[in-house]
Formats: structure tokens, sequence, C-alpha cells
């Protein structure tokens, strides 16, 4: 315990060892722990090499380097958050001929398959425009992603 005493940047990589792992096992990425574990991280560096000592400019240096990492980083991941797709293109089902059991717009409607009714909606293309105009009930379409429990489909 003497060893933590005398050595701050000892204690500055467990807080960042333990908020980093506090960030991805509970929090999931979403940032307020990850800029600080990296501020804790650079301010243990710095206390190494002898440009801080002592605990008060410390503690400043993590408060100020977690204000500048935040805002260096705060666009970029979550702008890597919003491009993973919420939409399932692996499931069995993609490919699937179905029938409508209702009619199907771009904002809802139900398929039938293995006798159960599923929610499903128009798929968007690439630009986000529907694919197609709505598809009456009894009509065959094709499962063309999965998002949620709702099915994204076509026309035939």
């Amino acid at each position: 315990m003497q060893n933590f005493l005398e050595n701050h940047q000892l204690i500055w990589y467990a807080i960042a060892g333990l908020s980093l792992v506090i960030e991805l096992g509970i929090m999931g990425l979403s940032g307020p722990l990850l800029f600080f574990a990296i501020a804790s991280a650079v301010t243990g560096i710095l206390v190494n090499i002898g440009l801080i000592n002592g605990w008060p400019s410390e503690i400043l240096v993590v408060g100020i380097l977690s204000a500048v990492i935040t805002l260096i980083l705060w666009k970029p991941l979550k702008k890597m958050q919003q491009l993973s797709s919420k939409t399932d293109e692996s499931s069995d089902m993609i490919g699937l001929k179905v029938p409508a059991s209702s009619e199907i717009t771009a904002t809802a409607g139900t398929i039938r398959y293995s006798g159960v009714d599923w929610q499903a909606r128009l798929a968007d293309d690439i630009d986000g425009e529907v694919i197609s105009e709505a598809i009456s009930d009894k009509s065959q379409c094709v499962i063309v992603a999965v998002s949620g429990t709702t099915m994204l489909v076509k026309a035939l």
C-alpha cells in the first residue's frame, strides 16, 4: 500500500483500468468513463516522466484532459455508434417469399410465416426512399431484412 502512496502514477493507472473495465462492462462504451480513463492513463504517464507532481496538479490535469478528450472524441464516437446498423441482414428469414396477411405500407403491415403473423413494413432503398408501393393483402412479397421483430419486405 505504501508503494501506491509513494508512486502516484500507479494510482492513476489503476483508476484508468477500473474506469475502462466499468465503461466496457457495464456502460457499453457510451463515453463518459472512457474519456476519464484515457485522461487518467495520460496523467499517470505524465507523473511517471516527471512533468507533473503533487495531488492538486494531478487532479487538475485529469479534469482538463477529460474535458479536452471529450471535446475531441465525442462527435466521432457518436457518429461511429450511429453507423452501426440496427437492421439484421443475417437472418434465416431473409429471402423467403411469404404472403401479406394485411396491407403492408412504409410504416405497418403483417406477413404470414409458419402459421404466425409477423409485423412488417416496406423496405427502404439506400437513399431512404421506399422501394415499392403498398403491398396488398394476400400478395406475395420477399423478406429483405429484419429490424428487431419487424420484417422489411418488398413486392415480388
